[in-house]
Parts: structure tokens; C-alpha cells; sequence
């Protein structure tokens, strides 16, 4: 019997146009999963359903903002039936609390916490319904340390965290489990375009210096989150609610 297989679960990974997101939705593919792409951007989900079909999986894009609860909501009630459900649509922000305005605040606010909390009202239902369910949430290392100019993002996780606490303990009993992770640096398509805009010029210079943070001397791959999550969404670890699992290099405990 193949472990951490996936066959005949609908998944939807929102976020899932680039970055971890995409690296989940390939996974999830692989091991048998319907992928319900989310994104906001409609060319780069598209990208990703073509990319899992060329591999023989079977993915359908959903272009929708996370942001507009109804819009999360029709998604959701298209798709019909959810067995697992990937919040890993996010956005970064660099700035102290005296130099976060409040439209940056509450950009942050609204995709890294209103995002998860739209599409936990809309797939919660569902799963009731069907009688389980499997929530992972995208935490970062920034909700258990103090990251230098980072006040908005850090915010925004810490609520993350606490919603998988909330979810896990109010839906226990309707065999929903929700669990989150706490990444730390990956090397994803936003970090190369954030080099790009603000170090331009140094881009490998400032690759190995914030490479050089992560205790084990290198970010992560997004595949690499991607086994984690995996892992906590299948069946093999229908034992595990409530947690959050650091994979950080070891960033959280050994960086001191």
C-alpha cells in the first residue's frame, strides 16, 4: 500500500499560481489528489493546472481573491466536496510599527488573516457535512520570535496560529482537523523579486547573507514544505490536530 497517497481526495491549496502553494499543488497531483487551484491571478493558476495535467494529475483552476468572502464562498460551493483544504495564500510586508501605514496594515490584515478566516467560513460547512476534513494553515517562524521590521506579517501569523488552535478545538468533534506550519526562509519567486527591487545589483550577495540566517546555511526549497504538508494533510497523520510544526532549518531554536 502506498503511504501518504491521496487518491479520490478533492484538495483546494489557495495561493497555489507560484511558490509553496504550486509546490503543494504538484505534490498533492502526484499522489492522486484533485487539486482545486485558488489564485488570484488566472494566468498563473492556469500555468499550474497545465503543468499537473502534463504530468498525468488532474487540477482545475479557480480564479478568485480571498480577500471577498463571496467570491470564496461560490468557489467553495462549486467545487462541492472538500476533504482537505491548504491556506497558503499570503503577502509580505517590511516595516516597524511607526512605519506601517495603515493601508499596508491592512493589506496584510486582509490576505494573511481575513483570506484563511474567508475560506474556513466557506469550507468548514462542507466538511461537517461530509463528516471530516483536514485544514493546514500557513504560520511562519515570525508568530514564535521577533523578526527586525517585520511588525505587520508578524501580526498577521500570530493570528494564524491562533485560528488553528480555535478551528482544531471547536470542530474536533466533527473529525475536522486543522493543523498549521511555521516555515522559515524559502526560496521562492517572491524572494527573487524582492532582491531584485530593493538590491539591485547585489541580488547574490543578499541571497547569501539572508541564506546565511538559517542556521542550516541555505532557505528551503518549496518542495521541501511541501513533503511537510503532505504529510499533515494524509491519512498518516489522522492522529494530529491542533499543532504547528516549525520547518525552519532551525531557525527558531538553534538561531542564538
Amino acid at each position: 500500500m502506498s503511504i501518504f497517497s491521496l487518491n479520490n481526495k478533492q484538495a483546494i491549496v489557495t495561493g497555489a499560481g507560484s511558490g509553496i502553494g504550486k509546490a503543494v499543488a504538484l505534490l498533492f497531483a502526484q499522489q492522486g489528489a484533485v487539486v482545486n487551484i485558488v489564485d488570484i491571478g488566472e494566468e498563473a493558476a492556469n500555468a499550474t493546472v497545465q503543468e499537473i495535467a502534463e504530468a498525468g494529475g488532474k487540477a482545475v483552476a479557480h480564479v478568485c481573491n480571498v480577500t471577498n468572502q463571496q467570491e470564496v464562498v461560490d468557489a467553495f460551493n462549486k467545487i462541492g466536496t472538500i476533504d482537505i483544504l491548504v491556506n497558503s495564500a499570503g503577502v509580505s510586508h517590511i516595516g516597524k510599527a511607526d512605519t506601517t501605514s495603515e493601508a499596508d496594515f491592512d493589506r496584510i490584515f486582509n490576505v494573511n488573516v481575513k483570506g484563511i478566516y474567508n475560506c474556513l467560513f466557506a469550507a468548514i460547512p462542507i466538511m461537517k457535512s461530509k463528516g471530516s476534513g483536514v485544514i493546514l494553515n500557513m504560520s511562519s517562524v515570525a508568530a514564535e520570535v521577533g523578526l527586525p521590521d517585520r511588525f505587520a506579517y508578524s501580526m498577521s501569523k500570530g493570528a494564524v496560529a491562533a485560528m488553528t488552535l480555535s478551528v482544531a478545538k471547536d470542530y474536533i468533534g466533527d473529525n475536522i482537523r486543522c493543523n498549521s506550519i511555521s516555515p522559515g526562509r524559502v526560496h521562492t519567486p517572491f524572494v527573487d523579486g524582492f532582491l531584485k527591487k530593493n538590491y539591485p545589483g547585489k541580488e547574490q550577495e543578499m541571497y547569501e547573507k539572508l541564506s546565511k540566517t538559517q542556521p542550516i546555511g541555505r532557505m528551503a526549497k518549496p518542495v521541501e514544505i511541501a513533503h511537510l504538508i503532505l504529510y499533515l494533510c494524509s491519512e498518516e497523520a489522522s492522529f494530529i490536530t491542533g499543532s504547528d510544526y516549525p520547518i525552519d532549518g532551525g531557525f527558531i531554536k538553534l538561531n542564538n
